[in-house]
Parts: structure tokens; sequence; C-alpha cells
């Protein structure tokens, strides 16, 4: 008796945690087009989420097209590689809202951009409310 009781000790906190992705993973993967990379570009942008959840990030070009979308676990960083070169409209999943930054990053030949995810109440005109809609749309 004690040993299942052990092992299900065990198990709880592994299924528990299994539940939650890994930053890097394609959440949606079936809800998007697919990725776009350009190999000639050098170009590349750090994603770093500092806030206390996680988030999901969709990257779209200067025509809003769809680039590439990632999940980012709370305290952690993901590096798009290969982007082409355009102006780049970030948004990003947090809790049950979609949000898109009212600032775009131009990404030239061989740039490596950073782009921060903290909450900061003084910053929050630096977003918008979009809809699950606009966040999904290829």
């Amino acid at each position: 008796m004690k040993k299942y009781l052990i092992l299900c000790l065990l198990m709880i906190p592994s299924l528990t945690l299994a539940q939650r992705g890994k930053t890097g993973d394609k959440t949606f993967k079936d809800r998007f087009p697919p990725e776009v990379f350009n190999e000639v570009s050098n170009a590349s942008l750090v994603l770093i989420n500092e806030v206390d959840h996680d988030i999901i990030v969709s990257v779209r070009d200067q025509e809003k097209k769809f680039l590439r979308h990632v999940y980012i676990r709370n305290n952690d960083q993901y590096v798009f590689k290969q982007l082409p070169i355009t102006r780049l409209y970030v948004q990003f999943k947090s809790k049950d809202f979609y949000y898109e930054d009212r600032e775009r990053t131009n990404i030239n030949y061989g740039e490596k951009h950073t782009f921060n995810f903290f909450f900061d109440a003084s910053k929050m005109g630096n977003y918008y409310q979009i809809t699950e809609e606009e966040f999904f749309k290829p």
C-alpha cells in the first residue's frame, strides 16, 4: 500500500505540469497557415516574456499577413530566426485576451531585435485589445 501511495504522490506533480506547454511549442499550428522564413535576410527577433503567466505570440508582416507564432512560458524567451525584411506587427494572447502592440518593429538585413513583454501600469497605452478573429486571421 505504501508503494502505491508513494507512486501516486510522485505522479500527481508530473501530471499537473504536463498540461502546460513548453516555450517554442506551436500551440495553434492547425489554426494558422504555414510559417514564413527568409534564409537570406539573417534577421532575428528575441521575444522575452517577463509577465507572471504564459503567452502566445503571433508575428505579422507590414500587410498584417501571418509570419509565425509561438508559445512562451513566463520568465522565458524565444528567438525567431530567418525573418523576412519587413515591418513587424506583434500580437499576443495573454490569458483570455488578445492584444497588438502599437509600435512597429522594422526588420532590415542582418538585424537582431528584442521585444519584451512585461506588465507596467504606465505602459498600458502601448497595447490595444483585438478580437480573437483578428489574432487568428491568415
